[in-house]
């Protein structure tokens, strides 16, 4: 897969991600929510030419749609931040690693996006190791490895041999969506699949998870658009 940079003149400037694929039959064009990044599809034997106006055409619609992203954020001194699902207020901390203390995020000052994502992916790996190994109890059942990752598709994944991977940004949710996102991973001991027997052991670890899951399709990029990137 190649890809370039184009530019989509109007107010304001787009920046585009133009991508060959030997896979892709037509032109795709698509606007992350969580990053506000814009990709354009095209098939090796499309002209770039064609790719491009069918780029122009479609303006309007990629504009509307960024209007209507999450801002991307950064963790700063004054700031607040969603942890486990409540605003915490950022102040300036000593030392050199962020911590969670009476309610507020004392976050050093320099690097401050690495600082806070190793403070959250910490937090997240102990909470999601937890529910994940108390909720595998309840079905008699072992989880294997746990993993975190950003991921940006998928908030959770169980392999066939039982290895579970989370994302780390699930700690900005509220408890409850976190627990439910580790249930329906673990349901996936039982059940390698998304059938009516899959969901009612997902209710059986997780009764009411229809109101959890719900939060995270309504509110879930706002999470993603948080950047934790190191300064340059």
């Amino acid at each position: 897969m190649s890809l370039r940079i184009h530019i989509l003149n109007g107010d304001p400037p787009v920046e585009v991600a133009v991508t060959r694929s030997a896979r892709a039959r037509r032109f795709t064009l698509r606007v992350s929510r969580s990053s506000g990044r814009v990709t354009l599809s095209m098939p090796n034997f499309a002209r770039e030419t064609e790719a491009l106006a069918f780029l122009d055409a479609r303006a309007d619609w990629v504009r509307k749609h960024l209007s209507t992203s999450p801002v991307a954020r950064t963790p700063s001194i004054g700031a607040t931040i969603p942890v486990e699902g409540v605003a915490r207020d950022i102040v300036a901390g000593d030392g050199r690693a962020a911590r969670l203390r009476d309610g507020r995020v004392e976050l050093p000052v320099g690097q401050e996006g690495p600082r806070m994502a190793a403070l959250l992916k910490q937090m997240a790996r102990e909470r999601l190791a937890a529910r994940a190994t108390h909720h595998a109890g309840r079905l008699g059942r072992a989880c294997g490895r746990i993993t975190l990752r950003d991921t940006r598709s998928r908030w959770g994944s169980c392999s066939s041999k039982g290895d579970l991977m989370f994302c780390w940004r699930l700690i900005m949710a509220p408890p409850e969506v976190l627990n439910y996102v580790a249930a329906h991973e673990v349901a996936h001991l039982a059940e390698m699949n998304h059938s009516p027997a899959f969901w009612a052991v997902c209710a059986r670890l997780c009764p009411g998870y229809e109101t959890p899951r719900r939060w995270l399709r309504e509110n879930g990029a706002e999470i993603l658009a948080w950047r934790f990137d190191p300064l340059p």
